[in-house]
């Protein structure tokens, strides 16, 4: 068996301060840096929007947080967030981003979000992220980082739907919690067969 860490999104717009700020996201910092040396490979998933991405309120002249329909499903209108070579969009200050074997860069796509770091939001684009680990061999994939009931959440479910062993360590997650999108997640991960810890 061979087990990887994957840290997602762990960038300074989603931690306290930033555009799309999840509560507590630097909190989770420390606890991730000290459990990558049990880990067999480390990979960083990085959110890495064009400005004026599709999936960005200001686009549509709409309110954050608001919905609309996209070709390939309904979409949250976020703030604009994780601008490709803003501060927003680096790794938090503290992360210990030496230790990443990959940086996978999702979401660069301006008509298509990404949630996942294996497939962005129509679900049949590819981000390469299985074939990288198919050919290192990994097997098990255990997930950290933000937020718990978005990014996390697809990139377990995607995991697990092709074939790897998943955990999703909760205490080393923040989440959300956007209109109960908590607790449908954790019931979609648990129903995928991710391991909760």
């Amino acid at each position: 068996m061979t087990h990887a860490l994957l840290v997602i999104d762990l960038q300074n717009d989603f931690c306290p301060g930033g555009a799309l700020a999840v509560a507590g996201g630097d909190e989770i910092v420390h606890g991730i840096n000290a459990a990558m040396n049990d880990f067999d490979a480390v990979i960083l998933t990085q959110d890495w929007h064009p400005a004026g991405h599709s999936s960005f309120a200001s686009t549509h002249d709409a309110d954050p947080m608001s919905m609309t329909e996209m070709p390939y499903g309904t979409q949250v209108l976020w703030p604009d967030h994780c601008i490709q070579g803003s501060v927003g969009a680096q790794f938090h200050a503290n992360l210990q981003t030496d230790r990443a074997d990959l940086i996978i860069r999702k979401g660069y796509n301006p008509a298509i979000d990404s949630y996942s770091a294996f497939f962005e939001n129509d679900k049949t684009t590819p981000t390469g992220l299985e074939g990288y680990l198919r050919t290192r061999g990994i097997d098990t994939l255990t997930l950290v980082g933000l937020a718990t009931d978005y990014c996390v959440n697809y990139s377990a479910v995607d995991a697990a739907t092709s074939g790897f062993k998943v955990i999703v360590r909760t205490d080393l997650c923040r989440a959300i919690n956007f209109d109960g999108s908590l607790a449908s997640a954790t019931a979609g991960m648990q129903k995928s067969g991710v391991r909760l810890l």
